[in-house]
């Protein structure tokens, strides 16, 4: 695209209204270059950008665009009458996005449902299945910060689009202009005729119960009535939701931090609202402080990640990990299970391959399968769905990401901080009547099958050549392999981009039956380094999930293990 001719384009359009052009009238040639040299790319996560005008960003028209090119693949298969399901989170201008994509979508003659207001994720993902929509769509960012935006689309399993699915939709895009080729409807004649529907309470409460469902010991949750807990929705859409599903199980001493309490698209709070991160706890630790709760629980803006902070033996708080919240939430449901007499024939749990080997051998001491899959959450609807349609007996336990993603139940198919919060304060409940922590389950874990240390670091490639920087490592890190990574001789890796398996001890090469994906995953006995570039932001990720027999050896392995980027990249 050549980026100033399409600028042009954009301030002399009838269609561009006048608050964008006075916008782009305060570009400098930098920010035309950036926001109009291509488009958003529209991929299995549909679209996530910083909020601007212009064709590189998140905006009004690019909404539509993209809600065009839902509507056609709609279309395509005969599928108006079943509809679309519509909802957002707290982010500026998502309400607004979520009327825009309303008016696209009835503008196409498709039968339309929207949120009377914002909801969490899970919440649409279930819609979708609850209400047999053909496919649903979810104004968020997740939990980037606050200028960014962004159009998660679903399919009629409430899965996010696959693949091949968001090729489709590119398609349809591309067949249409950004400006001229979008039909809209008027959403007070789309209401009165009956293909635009407003919904909330009657989704909220089928919703709610099927989350209650999973709680498995609901005598221990009675029992530890003391049970305290801090909660904070981090000014996003969990703000509702938790509490009355804490409330509906008998956890009744909840207090949620002011000053997160309420939506609020600015995040005042932290610039980054992600529940990995000790930051955004600050103002929750100093309340769990004056009431002693030992628990707290914050929740992501689309309220589908849910992160952990629990008070250590010296009093002090730490946040686990999402690889030790999967961990200890595989050991609590499976204990749970067995000791109230509910443990199914064949159980099975499903991780993402990036995700600790800690729940793998738990599962697996636990006559438990563990399936791993792609990054994605998608990936993980993808199996529960093969596995579901399969003539065995299987019974689904929990699928979760190292990202503090979780879902327990087959009610929907996203991760759900709603369902994880319930389940963390069972557990709570459950070790506190044996007068222990969420931190000390986590250490009687590692005792009992071995010190597992992981982390996650990021190398930002940012600017207009970030993509093409990106390519150049991956493709780099393939035509040489590294022989060692940290000092510790490569035993095998596996290039998913194929696939294939290349054992380095035999020399052979496996062609592999499973998708693909642009990784490399490699394994050093019982350790494992994965290096994928993000598929939301323009980032390397190298994730290390290392073992040892005591915590100070898997710790100090751990930081030599965080060197490889640099030895890599420099």
């Amino acid at each position: 695209m050549e980026y100033n001719k399409e600028y042009i384009r954009w301030m002399e359009s009838d269609k561009v209204d006048r608050d964008t052009k006075k916008e782009l009238s305060s570009y400098d040639e930098d920010k035309k270059k950036l926001y109009f040299h291509g488009f958003l790319s529209f991929g299995t996560a549909g679209l996530r950008g910083i909020m601007a005008a212009g064709t590189n960003a998140m905006n009004v028209y690019t909404v539509a665009h993209a809600t065009q090119g839902l509507a056609d693949l709609i279309n395509s298969e005969n599928r108006a009458g079943d509809g679309v399901v519509i909802a957002y989170d707290s982010r500026h201008n998502s309400k607004q996005f979520a009327s825009v994509t309303a008016s696209v979508l009835c503008g196409n003659g498709i039968k339309t449902y929207l949120f009377d207001s914002l909801r969490p994720t899970p919440v649409l993902s279930f819609a979708v299945r609850y209400l047999r929509c053909a496919a649903g769509v979810n104004i968020t960012a997740s939990h980037n910060p606050k200028q960014y935006n962004g159009y998660k689309a679903y399919w009629d399993d409430g899965a996010q689009l696959s693949p091949a699915l968001a090729d489709r939709v590119s398609e349809f895009m591309s067949r249409v202009d950004v400006l001229d080729g979008v039909k809209r409807a008027d959403p007070a004649d789309a209401v009165s005729s009956g293909l635009l529907v407003y919904v909330g309470e009657d989704v909220d409460r089928p919703y709610l119960e099927a989350v209650r469902s999973q709680l498995i010991d609901s005598e221990s949750v009675a029992a530890a009535s003391g049970l305290r807990v801090v909660y904070s929705p981090l000014n996003g859409a969990g703000y509702r939701m938790v509490p009355r599903i804490l409330d509906s199980i008998g956890v009744k001493n909840v207090r949620v931090v002011p000053e997160q309490s309420e939506p609020d698209g600015d995040f005042p709070t932290t610039p980054f609202p992600n529940p990995e991160f000790i930051q955004v706890f600050e103002p929750g630790i100093r309340l769990a402080n004056e009431i002693g709760s030992d628990l707290i629980i914050a929740t992501d803006p689309d309220a589908d990640r849910m992160g952990v902070a629990v008070r250590k033996s010296d009093g002090e708080f730490t946040v686990l990990t999402g690889n030790q919240q999967g961990a200890l939430l595989t050991e609590y449901i499976i204990s749970a299970l067995k000791r109230t007499g509910a443990y199914p024939a064949h159980p099975y749990i499903i991780k993402s391959f990036v995700s600790t080997e800690l729940a793998a051998k738990i599962a697996r001491e636990n006559g438990c399968e563990c399936y791993d899959v792609f990054t994605g959450f998608k990936y993980i609807g993808e199996k529960m769905n093969e596995l579901e349609d399969d003539e065995t007996d299987t019974h689904f336990l929990l699928g979760f990401e190292e990202s503090c993603g979780y879902l327990r139940g087959t009610y929907a198919r996203d991760k759900d901080a709603v369902v994880a919060s319930m389940l963390i304060c069972e557990a709570a409940a459950y070790y506190s009547l044996h007068g222990k922590t969420l931190y000390d389950a986590m250490q009687d874990i590692y005792e009992k099958y071995g010190c597992y240390r992981e982390a996650t670091d990021s190398v930002y490639m940012e600017g207009l050549d970030g993509l093409q920087r990106m390519a150049d490592l991956m493709d780099g890190l393939r035509k040489d392999p590294p022989e060692k990574l940290a000092g510790i001789k490569v035993r095998s890796y596996i290039d998913y981009s194929v696939p294939e398996l290349h054992d380095l001890k035999n020399g052979t090469v496996e062609r592999l039956g499973s998708g693909v994906t642009n990784s490399l995953y490699f394994r050093l006995g019982d350790d494992v380094v994965v290096i994928r570039p993000s598929g939301t932001e323009p980032k390397i990720k190298f994730y290390y999930m290392v073992v040892e027999d005591t915590a100070e050896k898997a710790e100090r392995k751990l930081a030599r293990f965080r060197k490889i980027p640099k030895s890599i990249i420099g």
